[in-house]
């Protein structure tokens, strides 16, 4: 990892259970060559020992500004001035409030409005915390002022709660450091949409019809389009996915919603990657109740969902390149060439979802391309990899057309 060799990385940990994870994050970031000097809040100490962080790093732990430990009297400013990146992880809900009013109430937050460097928040809090309004309207501004947000993941919480909350795994944030520092901004003048995963249509309450995809492929997109400097909107349906490094996401449910998310936004856009498995229909009126089992047969009445991808492929103003998805399972090739016809597409990418070792579910694929004018096979590959090729394909296309 070149991007983080002799980088000057100053770590904020706020009082979060996830605080115990950055013994590690210190230590990986120390092995990929980065120096490391670690701030704690009050709270933070009760979580993790500073002893154990400042044995890691090999330099003191601050937590004041009259620490005697420090060289400076205003150790604000001198840590701003050598930082190249400040990460705050874990970023409880407390510390993100602080953060987006603009306190300077402790040495961390004094330092993140005195810094010129990128600040880069891991958020790890209780799952409705994190939903709730305020902590949204948080980041979103702290977004719009720059500050990367880094997760949260979801999963099992220390509060047997489940759900979206969880600190990214320290191997991953160091990634997407990483990621940060090595990233080109070869496509920055670009806005891309991308859909990506399933979505949910509802039976009950409880109950709804959805499909196998996992997002993968179209979050892989989404961050390999970003890491060459593009501006990516993700629209996802429900899946267990960490956001790609600088990639705005929104998360919808139904086909209806993630209609109503693609054409608030389409306008703006110059390219857009359907790569979402939307469901084909959608109960013609929900149960607004659990829907009892006290029947051998239950019929149901279904309608169908608005293809997303062709209406994008049939505006006629400020239309942007369309590129569309097929999961096929016999005669790939024609069936994708029709496809891409009747749905208006600029390019369509075709998968074989017979083979168990790639497609839906899996971290492998493979693509077979076609456009008005060509054709050409990405063979089988990790999704990651296999998503830095379409985006090359995908740009060169749209700068034939352009």
């Amino acid at each position: 990892m070149a991007g983080l060799i002799d980088k000057h990385i100053i770590l904020g940990i706020s009082g979060g259970i996830a605080a115990y994870k950055t013994i590690d994050l210190v230590r990986y970031l120390k092995e990929q060559g980065s120096d490391v000097k670690v701030i704690m809040t009050k709270s933070a100490k009760k979580f993790v020992a500073p002893l154990s962080l400042q044995t890691i790093s090999r330099h003191p732990v601050l937590d004041n500004f009259l620490s005697t430990q420090t060289e400076s009297s205003m150790p604000h400013i001198a840590l701003g001035k050598w930082a190249d990146l400040v990460l705050i992880a874990p970023a409880t809900a407390n510390l993100l409030a602080r953060l987006a009013v603009g306190l300077a109430n402790d040495l961390l937050c004094s330092l993140c409005l005195a810094t010129t460097a990128p600040i880069a928040v891991a958020p790890a809090m209780n799952q409705q915390m994190y939903k709730a309004i305020a902590t949204q309207t948080n980041l979103n501004t702290l977004r719009d002022r720059g500050v990367l947000i880094w997760g949260p993941d979801y999963g099992h919480q220390a509060c047997d709660d489940i759900g979206y909350g969880r600190m990214i795994d320290p191997k991953v944030l160091v990634e997407y450091i990483n990621h940060y520092f090595s990233h080109d901004d070869s496509l920055n003048h670009l806005n891309i949409m991308i859909t990506a995963g399933p979505t949910h249509e509802a039976l009950d309450p409880i109950r709804f019809f959805t499909n196998y995809s996992s997002g993968k492929m179209g979050f892989a997109i989404a961050q390999a389009a970003a890491d060459k400097g593009a501006k990516v909107t993700l629209i996802t349906g429900p899946v267990h996915l960490s956001t790609p490094i600088r990639v705005r996401r929104i998360d919808v449910i139904s086909a209806l919603d993630m209609k109503s998310a693609v054409m608030q936004e389409i306008k703006n856009q110059h390219i857009f990657i359907g790569c979402a498995a939307v469901s084909d229909y959608r109960i013609y009126h929900s149960s607004l109740e659990k829907i009892k089992k006290d029947k051998d047969i239950l019929k149901l009445v279904m309608v169908k969902n608005p293809d997303i991808v062709s209406e994008v492929g049939s505006l006629i103003e400020k239309r942007p390149y369309v590129v569309g998805f097929a999961a096929e399972s016999k005669n790939i090739q024609q069936h994708a060439k029709d496809k891409r016809i009747s749905k208006h597409l600029d390019l369509i990418c075709a998968n074989d979802i017979s083979y168990l070792n790639q497609g839906f579910n899996s971290d492998n694929n493979s693509l077979y391309l076609f456009w008005n004018k060509g054709s050409v096979i990405l063979p089988l590959r990790k999704k990651r990899v296999l998503a830095q090729q379409l985006i090359r394909e995908i740009i060169n296309l749209y700068n034939e057309n352009n």
